[in-house]
């Protein structure tokens, strides 16, 4: 049995949220330059979009850029928004192909005019997609979404469209840059590194997390599978004990 036939596709997580990290050492390990792993981890990219896309997951986010990133050097954030501009280009037909509809969260305005036009264009030609949204985290960290909404509800407060005393947890999802998409329920990250890296620290907070030695390009489909094959078997009781959870189990099926 291979294991994409040993993955329950009636237990998919809904949305998967994955940091595509190692595209350096890889290029390293290989005596290449930097931009090397980031132009060959283009093919990973594709490769799990399109099996994500035939499982049947209904989202998936790649966390492409950070804010950070913007400090690395300056021939390497030229060379990746060069490669962002003309994957885009290059990737539009073959999203409305599979069905696929692109979103992007983050602080776009940092970006090239180049690449935003691109990204705009992509975005509006796939919009009627319905089949797995893609959303690429660029230019984004967590600390700046969290920053930038809480700004947003205090300007809102300050102009008497939202009380202090009517703000719950719905209302702060409606001010984060995800608020059309649901919580991830499972995060991989590559590379052998365990950290989240100021990636969606709200929405994660009861998300499954996998980590994998796997270099994001050589992470293909079948590394996909195994990482949503350890997530249905782990029990996920959101602060409730197994025995609450096969009460409620058992209420639901009599």
């Amino acid at each position: 049995m291979s294991q994409k036939e040993k993955i329950n596709l009636q237990r998919l997580p809904k949305h998967i949220a994955i940091i595509m990290d190692g595209n350096g050492r890889w290029a390293q390990e290989k005596g290449e330059d930097r931009l090397f792993g980031h132009l060959n981890g283009v093919e990973s990219v594709r490769d799990i979009v399109e099996g994500a896309a035939e499982l049947g997951v209904q989202y998936l986010t790649l966390y492409a850029f950070s804010t950070e990133n913007w400090d690395r050097p300056a021939y390497e954030v030229t060379g990746l928004m060069e490669l962002l501009v003309e994957t885009i280009r290059k990737e539009v037909p073959t999203l409305n192909k599979n069905n696929i509809s692109l979103h992007v969260i983050g602080d776009t305005s940092m970006l090239p005019p180049a690449a935003q036009q691109e990204l705009s264009e992509a975005i509006n030609e796939t919009s009627a997609n319905t089949g797995l949204h893609l959303i690429m985290a660029l230019s984004y960290s967590s600390r700046w979404e969290i920053n930038n909404a809480v700004k947003n509800i205090a300007a809102d407060v300050r102009d008497n469209k939202l009380q202090p005393e009517n703000i719950t947890q719905e209302t702060v999802q409606q001010y984060l840059c995800t608020k059309y998409f649901p919580d991830p329920e499972l995060m991989i990250r590559t590379s052998g590194e365990y950290r989240i890296s100021n990636f969606l620290l709200y929405q994660l907070a009861y998300s499954e997390l996998y980590f994998t030695n796997t270099l994001w390009p050589d992470f293909r489909k079948e590394n996909l599978y195994e990482a949503i094959i350890d997530y249905q078997g782990r029990e996920r009781r959101f602060g409730k004990t197994s025995e609450q959870l096969k009460t409620t189990i058992k209420t639901d099926i009599f």
